[in-house]
C-alpha cells in the first residue's frame, strides 16, 4: 500500500514511517523543509513538499496514495503560516493571544483532515488520525466507546474527531487513534516527560500537583506506531482505538522517578508554582486520565511489547541531554 503520512518527521510520525516500511508499505511523507525531505529520503520514504496548512499539497499527497495517516499538528507559533500568525497577533486583546492561537491550530487541523478526506472520498481508502485521551472525562476509566467531553482539558479537539466520523459516512475508511498524555521513548524531546524534567532542573525540585495521586496513561512510541499500522491495515470505518499500554501511572511516581534520575528532592507544587514551572503542560499536571485499551487489543490484536514508562525513565535517554 502507498501511504501518505503527515507529521512524518515528528517523534511519533517518524516511528510510524519506519513501521510502515517494515511492513512493506511505500511511504509518501509530508515535508515542510529541505532538511525534513532529506530525513525522509534517508528513511526510505518519498518526500512530498508542503505543510499542514497547505491544503492543495495535502490533497495532492493523499491523491497519490492508497491511504493516509495524519499526525501533524502545529504546537509552536513559528510553525503556523504567516497569515495565521498575523491573524492571531492582530485579532484582538493581546491577553487572548493563547486562546486565539489554540483556535487557529484546531481550525487548521480540521481543514487538513477535510482536505485529505477530499482526495479519499468514496474510495474506502483508510485515513487514520491521532487525538488525545485527555479529551475524555477526567477521573473515570476512559474507553473507546466514550465520546469527547467538551469540558475536559483536551475537549476543544472534539470537533476534529467528529470530522473524522463524518468522513466515514462519505466512503472513507476513517478511524481515530487516541494517544495518552505520555508517549515515551528515546528521542522524546518535547513531550510531557521532557517538560517535567526541564521544570525539575530549573527549579531544582521534581514536582507534582496536589497529592500526586492523579494518573496518566502511557505508551511507548514504537508500540503506538505499530497500532497505527494495524489500524491502517485492519481498522473499521468510524472506529476509535486507544494506543494505551499502561492504564494509569500516578504522577507522584513519575515525579519520583524524575527526582531519582536528577538526584533532586520530590515535593508537591502549589497552584502558582505549577503555572510558573510547567509551561504548556501546566493545565494537565493535576488531571486524572486513566484509560483502557481493552477493546482495541481485542479488535486489532494489538499488544504492547516495549518497556513501560518508569523503566524507560531508568534505562532510557531522558537524563543524558
Amino acid at each position: 500500500m502507498r501511504v501518505f503520512v503527515t507529521g512524518a518527521t515528528g517523534f511519533i510520525g517518524s516511528a510510524i514511517v519506519k513501521e510502515l516500511i517494515k511492513h512493506g508499505h511505500d511511504v509518501i511523507g509530508l515535508a515542510r523543509s529541505d532538511a525534513a525531505a532529506a530525513t525522509l529520503t534517508a528513511a526510505g520514504a518519498t518526500p512530498h513538499r508542503g505543510s499542514v496548512q497547505d491544503l492543495d499539497s495535502l490533497r495532492a499527497g493523499a491523491a497519490k496514495a492508497d491511504g493516509a495517516i495524519h499526525t501533524a499538528f502545529f504546537h509552536e507559533f513559528s510553525h503556523a503560516s504567516l497569515s495565521t500568525r498575523m491573524r492571531v497577533i492582530t485579532g484582538g486583546n493581546p491577553r487572548n493571544i493563547v486562546p486565539r492561537f489554540l483556535a487557529a491550530t484546531l481550525a487548521a487541523d480540521r481543514a487538513a483532515i477535510e482536505a485529505i478526506g477530499d482526495s479519499l472520498n468514496g474510495s474506502d481508502r483508510p485515513l487514520i488520525a491521532t487525538f488525545a485521551t485527555m479529551a475524555l472525562t477526567p477521573g473515570q476509566l476512559g474507553t473507546e466507546d466514550d465520546t469527547i467531553d467538551s469540558n475536559a482539558v483536551g475537549g476543544p479537539r472534539g470537533g476534529t474527531e467528529r470530522t473524522m466520523r463524518e468522513l466515514a459516512t462519505r466512503g472513507v475508511r476513517s478511524s481515530v487513534v487516541r494517544l495518552p498524555p505520555v508517549v515515551h521513548g528515546d528521542g522524546d524531546r518535547g513531550g510531557f516527560i521532557p517538560q517535567m524534567i526541564k521544570a525539575a532542573r530549573k527549579s531544582e525540585v521534581s514536582s507534582y500537583g496536589a497529592d500526586g495521586g492523579n494518573r496518566w496513561a502511557a505508551v511507548h512510541r514504537l508500540d503506538a506506531a505499530h497500532l497505527f499500522v494495524q489500524a491502517l491495515e485492519h481498522g473499521d470505518a468510524g472506529s476509535t482505538y486507544h494506543g494505551v499500554a499502561e492504564e494509569g501511572i500516578p504522577v507522584f511516581d513519575i515525579a519520583t522517578a524524575i527526582g531519582r534520575g536528577l538526584d533532586l528532592p520530590v515535593t508537591a507544587a502549589t497552584p502558582k508554582e505549577i503555572k510558573s514551572r510547567f509551561g504548556f503542560i501546566a493545565p494537565f499536571i493535576e488531571v486524572d486520565n486513566p484509560v483502557t485499551s481493552a477493546s482495541t487489543r481485542t479488535r486489532l490484536g494489538w499488544e504492547p511489547t516495549h518497556r513501560p514508562l518508569l523503566d524507560d525513565l531508568t534505562h532510557g535517554t531522558y537524563f543524558t541531554s
